[in-house]
């Protein structure tokens, strides 16, 4: 009874890959010119290809390449960098984030994220995930627990995805269709739970391909109460796609895939990308550097005029050579003239190149900085990249960036890698804040109206005193603290300021008062010859 049950999942898993591969086939086609164009490396969507050969045959002029690698560079850099902290952490109560204990192990938890994402292979696998979304619009981050790096970080080939939204419009059902060999097959989910095919295959020819597919769904019956896989949020079933036969049923407590995608239509589910943008241009500038690398090599190399009778032997082309003709006769050697040298080709060349590199915002991520620009200038360049870039910076948080820091936090907490929480922190839920520098860049057009707002206040002060009373210094402060996401353990807590305004009154009454009685006491200094001498002179009187 338990096989058939299994039999009978397995029917209905292969039904809706099915309708998914229906609902995706149109853009299997975009992708693989895409990738034959600009990511040759991924260019076998709809074709299999064989590993190592040659893929950049249809590919003349690298413009497309270059600037599609310098905007998954500056996104790399821009949102998740490896020299800068890109997150940090608080509490969705926010009177919970003005109690010392709860800031100061809000940041030992998130120092403790940053060594676990430094020692993972995070980098390199995010980095392709910025490569994939602008190349295909959509890409794929699998996040796993490790036993050895805690957390594992896997970029997926959008060849293999197959996805669905919920909903409120976020990916929450993926099929992942995907080969392994046998012997990996084998070693993570143990020989008795592969089919007898795969077993045999294993035993014959272990390095032979095995075609598998996940499944991670959410569950639609469980006991939240419960903590077994059985009884989790999201569903997740290995079976191997020929068979049908189930190799492995288990769950998650969070979706285990962050799926973002660039750009996206809203009739749509898969997302659209630059780099999908460009195709077009693309295509005609390698057309026109292969036809005109043609005309370059006959210009170099042409055609030649010979008569019909003047040769005595075959043409000799090489350096040096001597060619015999015969005598009296009137034609030469001549070469033919192509009309090669077509400055308007040259022209629409430059057109298409300039228009790619637009498409890609290739001149604005090239704004350099220089020594003598001022911070002024500096907030205004990050500015301007961040304008180009904010449309894509929201759904970049909302899809990879919130989903994957919340993923890494509860793998982390349940398997106690965090100092003990204070008992404040019970039943307390964390939010996610970005002091990327895209993330610092967009605020600085906060911050800059609150220098110019200062500034205007200071004016009207000079006419008006009562205008600065409108301004509470601490409020103003603590805004400024968290615009520049300055961390908790730099900062001092509400009781600390009171304590040391205390100690300051105190300080200066202290001061005042012995002040006053060097005052006094100098006075009476000066008053006691006087009052002596007025004495003396009374003596005298008498």
């Amino acid at each position: 009874m338990q096989d058939q049950d299994k039999r009978k999942k397995a029917a209905e898993l292969k039904n809706g890959l099915s309708k998914l591969m229906e609902k995706r086939a149109n853009w299997e086609h975009h992708w693989q010119e895409v990738a034959d164009y600009m990511i040759p490396r991924k260019a076998d969507i709809t074709m299999e290809r064989p590993k190592g050969d040659k893929r950049h045959t249809l590919i003349f002029d690298g413009t497309a390449i270059h600037a599609l690698e310098l905007l998954a560079s500056s996104l790399h850099g821009m949102l998740t960098s490896s020299v800068n902290r890109w997150f940090s952490l608080r509490y969705k109560e926010t009177s919970i984030n003005q109690n010392d204990e709860a800031r100061e192990w809000l940041e030992q938890v998130t120092d403790a994220m940053y060594l676990a994402i430094s020692r993972s292979n995070f980098q390199q696998e995010v980095f392709e995930t910025y490569f994939d979304l602008i190349s295909f619009g959509t890409s794929c981050l699998q996040i796993e627990e490790d036993k050895d790096d805690i957390i594992r970080f896997s970029s997926r080939h959008i060849k293999e995805l197959y996805i669905s939204e919920n909903a409120k419009g976020m990916v929450d059902c993926i099929y992942r269709r995907f080969k392994m060999t046998a012997k990996a097959t084998v070693e993570k989910f143990g020989l008795e739970n592969v089919s007898l095919k795969t077993q045999n295959i294993f035993k014959k020819s272990a390095f032979e391909d095995v075609d598998l597919c996940h499944v991670v769904k959410p569950r639609d019956i469980y006991n939240p109460q419960k903590m077994d896989k059985q009884n989790m949020p999201y569903t997740s079933c290995y079976f191997e796609y020929d068979s049908g036969h189930i190799i492995s049923e288990g769950g998650f407590k969070e979706f285990p895939y962050v799926v973002p995608r660039y750009l996206k239509a809203s009739n749509e589910i898969y997302g659209r990308s630059p780099a999908m943008n460009a195709l077009g241009d693309v295509k005609v500038l390698n057309k026109m550097v292969e036809i005109g690398m043609k005309a370059a090599a006959k210009q170099v190399d042409p055609p030649l005029l010979v008569s019909d009778d003047s040769m005595l032997a075959p043409i000799r082309m090489s350096p040096g050579s001597i060619n015999y003709f015969r005598a009296g006769s009137r034609d030469t050697i001549q070469p033919l003239n192509i009309g090669a040298n077509n400055p308007l080709g040259l022209n629409m060349e430059e057109q298409r190149r300039q228009a790619i590199s637009a498409t890609f915002h290739v001149d604005q991520l090239l704004i350099t900085e220089n020594r003598n620009m001022t911070a002024t200038e500096v907030v205004q360049r990050n500015q301007e990249k961040m304008r180009i870039l904010g449309p894509v910076l929201g759904r970049l948080q909302s899809e990879l960036l919130q989903p994957m820091i919340i993923r890494i936090f509860n793998i982390m907490l349940r398997n106690n890698l965090f100092p003990e929480a204070p008992e404040i922190l019970l039943n307390q839920e964390v939010d996610v804040e970005y002091v990327s520098p895209m993330a610092l860049a967009q605020r600085g057009e906060e911050l800059n109206s609150i220098v110019k707002g200062l500034e205007l206040f200071g004016n009207i002060s000079q006419l008006a005193p009562v205008a600065l009373d409108y301004i509470d210094p601490p409020g103003l402060i603590k805004n400024l603290i968290k615009i520049l996401g300055l961390p908790a353990t730099m900062i001092r807590s509400d009781e600390e300021v009171q304590q040391i305004a205390e100690e300051k009154a105190e300080a200066q009454n202290q001061q005042a008062m012995m002040q006053q009685q060097m005052a006094e006491s100098e006075m009476a200094r000066n008053v006691a010859p006087a009052v002596q001498a007025v004495s003396n002179a009374e003596r005298e009187q008498q």
